[in-house]
């Protein structure tokens, strides 16, 4: 039994955990439930109607969060030959092929969203125990594997705060939204542009209520469960 201290008891107690919020008031009650000294993130968990065991109810995609994540994010492109030259001049920190796959086999991991160009990816397969586990393995479901012509649009949507998703075997999304300091519309923007491409995501296998419950949460606050109805008509 997990047991919580006397801040985040203290936090509680604001709270009725067990009543559903709009996603207004899920924000609010977050900022004021805070008690850390950092900026947290704000996070949103999704309890799907799905089965992860069928293929057919895979959910997989990304979110284009219009007000960004609230850091700066590093980008590593693989990539060799001209398109090395347009991916520099797309702003990516870090490009390389043979040196970068050795880099990282030997423990670099100084990036936070890794893109390929499609004739890289027998090499980058070399590393998919290494960044598989850390959800940073570019794949062409996820939007990470582009012709060079289109690395300048997706590092800039990299930039500008590109939340990728998918089920988990407990049949839950995970993801972040941005930072608590945030303004309330700002997160509710991108609580939307979240909501909006997990209901277009839905797959052909889906049956039932696709979205059962959404919790929103900060990094060490209580999870606010948001009343179902006005969460999903942010998306509309």
């Amino acid at each position: 039994m997990t047991v919580h201290g006397k801040k985040y008891r203290e936090a509680t107690a604001l709270l009725d955990l067990k009543q559903t919020y709009t996603p207004q008031e899920a924000i609010e009650l977050a900022k004021k439930a805070s008690y850390v000294g950092f900026d947290e993130t704000v996070e949103v968990h999704l309890r799907m109607g799905l089965n992860p065991r069928n293929a057919d109810q895979q959910v997989r995609g990304v979110a284009l969060l219009p007000n960004g994540l609230g850091k700066t994010i590093r980008v590593l492109v693989f990539t060799q030959g001209p398109a090395a030259k347009i991916a520099e001049d797309a702003g990516a920190d870090h490009v390389g092929a043979d040196d970068i796959v050795k880099q990282i086999q030997d423990g670099w991991l100084e990036f936070d969203t890794a893109m390929a160009t499609p004739d890289m990816m027998p090499k980058v397969a070399k590393l998919g125990k290494i960044l598989g586990r850390r959800g940073l393995m570019p794949n062409p479901k996820s939007g990470t594997v582009v012709q060079a012509d289109d690395l300048p649009r997706t590092i800039a949507d990299a930039r500008k705060g590109r939340a990728e998703f998918r089920l988990d075997r407990t049949a839950i999304i995970h993801l972040a939204i941005g930072k608590l300091s945030f303004e309330d519309e700002k997160l509710l923007g991108n609580l939307a542009a979240v909501i909006d491409a997990i209901v277009k995501a839905k797959p052909s296998g889906a049956k039932g209520q696709y979205i059962r419950s959404i919790t929103l949460t900060s990094t060490m606050g209580p999870g606010l469960k948001l009343d179902l109805r006005s969460a999903l008509a942010l998306a509309e």
